[in-house]
């Protein structure tokens, strides 16, 4: 999801617009890959952050929190020296590449004025800040490029600053309108959405078919074809309307969604390519887009990682209660014929005045066979006939043992299986640290997770349920993990309250504050929407959910945390609806 040229240009507009006259304050260089200029001017202050990292390499204004080393790196200490107090006089783009030109107006180590400029190209893993001086002679940059690196355009201080090799491609916002039938007259069969992408610079992949889709009603349709279904016009009309709206400096910032309302990608166009699939919101600015884009994208990578080892942890466990019920199942199915076990033994006693003890197999009659047939039965030569009959019956009897045993274990191994899998499903839930630290301490507390030797023990913060509020003013709370479920439940909640979860798939326990009042069908409604959410039914429609009163929700005796039962419910079904938990969420 690199920023393409378009999109850079519309974003270099907006800087340009809100960034000039603004003075540097302070440079900062959280990261490696990161410098932050704190800017302000007359009525207004801002956070420029210039990213070059790969995969997110970006330029913004941000309000997120960075934290800073104790000790500035060198490039972050010779931006200071050189911009420090510096004016920013405008932001562009040259050529159409992907970066962006800040220009400066500062003054040298005379105190003469003069003009420096920070480059900042945003093209993958060759991204890179460059601060050069008004004739273009480089003064430093963030990575330095030798000819070992790349024997066609080195990047090093002394030398002068040139633009990248340009693409053997088109174009498309620098050129009159393209005569797309010349162009497309050697196309055979290739896809228009690759096509346009081999063709033309300056857009991306994701433009490209939502160009071609918009033409054509599919990404992936054949040029051949467009050409034969006289489509080529159509497809000519959406490229000169995005030109137009270069032109013009009409495109706007639109954030593609999954239905979790997690960030996918972004636009300078509205995407309607993936139909209801993603949802596509239009943003208040650039800056916005971006920077709440990749806050969040950054956010959940940094809980995956962090959640990686108790994952692991949980899902090691998982499988190994798993493995070890399919062994107790395929012993307990052995025990299903130790009645004949004991008939053997039978038959043996009666028949033992006629057998010896080198006898390996006993051929007799068998009288509980309703045919009255012969029954061959197998004999240890080593015993004599008194003790082949008592190894049988003793091996019936530890058949018998063996299903009440094996049925109890394979019950509470169940029991563990579900609780596990529940614990699978909070941790890929978790929004913040702390529901991660909730979610430790209980399996701490089961024994699946060793405490930590050497840390200090303190008094955990009790975390909260999340609260929600009808559009009728009664409160909801859906408990963020097993532990919170059964707080919530059993000592937070009056036995009148409404207590909803989803039926039989691992969720939340929700519950509506009745406070005596009689709830009505859309609180119920809504919070049934919030069940479902906060469940493994989050990507799944119309998922049944029992709503019953909290005076019928027990927690058996020995039960693993959040695990109860429950009577007297009717079930009610509730689509997830991220907007309508987002809506109703209170802090």
């Amino acid at each position: 999801m690199p920023l393409d040229s378009v999109c850079i240009s519309a974003l270099v507009h907006e800087l340009n617009s809100c960034a000039v006259d603004m003075r540097v304050d302070r440079i900062q260089q959280p990261e490696r890959d990161t410098i932050v200029l704190a800017v302000r001017k007359q009525g207004a202050a801002g956070k420029l952050l210039i990213c070059v990292g790969t995969g997110d390499a970006r330029i913004h204004f941000t309000t997120s929190a960075l934290e800073n080393p104790q000790q500035p790196p060198m490039f972050c200490m010779l931006l200071r020296k050189h911009l420090t107090g510096a004016r920013i006089t405008g932001v562009s783009q040259r050529a159409m590449e992907r970066m962006a030109d800040i220009v400066f107006d500062t003054t040298d180590q005379l105190g003469d004025r003069c003009e420096k400029h920070i480059i900042v190209e945003l093209m993958g893993r060759y991204s890179n800040i460059i601060l050069t001086d008004g004739e273009g002679l480089i003064i430093d940059c963030l990575r330095r490029v030798d000819a070992t690196m790349s024997e066609k355009r080195q990047i090093l201080p002394g030398l002068i600053y040139r633009l990248p090799p340009p693409q053997d491609k088109i174009n498309l916002f620098s050129v009159q309108d393209p005569d797309l039938e010349m162009l497309a007259a050697n196309s055979s069969d290739m896809p228009a959405d690759r096509w346009l992408l081999s063709v033309f610079s300056g857009v991306s992949p994701l433009i490209c078919r939502e160009l071609a889709f918009r033409a054509c009603g599919e990404t992936d349709m054949p040029m051949s074809e467009i050409r034969s279904r006289g489509m080529l016009p159509s497809l000519e009309s959406e490229i000169a309307d995005l030109r137009r709206r270069y032109r013009n400096g009409s495109l706007e910032p639109y954030m593609l969604a999954d239905s979790d309302g997690r960030p996918t990608d972004f636009s300078c166009m509205p995407v309607m390519q993936y139909g209801s699939m993603f949802t596509c919101e239009k943003a208040a600015s650039f800056s916005d887009m971006l920077d709440e884009f990749f806050a969040r994208r950054s956010m959940m990578q940094h809980m995956k990682q962090r959640s990686a080892a108790l994952m692991k942890t949980v899902k090691n466990a998982r499988d190994r209660t798993s493995r070890k019920l399919v062994l107790q199942k395929t012993e307990l199915d052995n025990t299903r014929d130790r009645e004949r076990l004991r008939e053997f033994g039978d038959i043996i006693t009666a028949n033992i005045h006629r057998m010896d003890r080198a006898m390996t197999v006993l051929v007799a009659d068998d009288f509980y066979s309703p045919d009255g047939g012969k029954c061959e039965i197998k004999l240890d030569p080593r015993k004599t006939p008194q003790q082949n009959a008592a190894k049988y019956y003793k091996d019936y009897t530890k058949a018998r043992n063996a299903e009440k045993i094996l049925t109890e274990q394979i019950t509470a191994g169940e029991t563990e299986l579900a609780y596990l899998n529940s614990v699978v499903d909070e941790i890929e839930r978790a929004e913040s640290e702390s529901d991660l630290a909730d979610i430790r301490r209980e399996l701490t507390e089961s024994g699946y997770v060793r405490e930590e030797r050497g840390k200090l023990r303190q008094k955990p913060r009790a975390s909260q349920p999340m609260r929600f509020v009808s559009d009728s003013g009664f409160e909801i709370w859906a408990g963020r993990n097993n532990a919170q479920n059964d707080q919530l439940t059993f000592r937070n909640s009056r036995r009148s309250d409404i207590w909803l979860h989803t039926q039989k798939i691992h969720g939340s326990h929700v519950v509506i504050s009745a406070e005596g009042r009689e709830v009505d069908d859309t609180t119920i409604a809504q919070a049934a929407a919030v069940a479902a959410w906060y469940s493994q039914g989050r990507d799944s429609k119309n998922v049944p959910v029992d709503v019953t009163e909290v005076r019928y929700v027990k927690k058996p005796s020995g039960a693993k945390p959040g695990m109860v039962i429950y009577t007297d419910q009717k079930t009610v079904t509730a689509d997830p609806d991220g907007k309508l938990v987002e809506r109703l969420k209170r802090d």
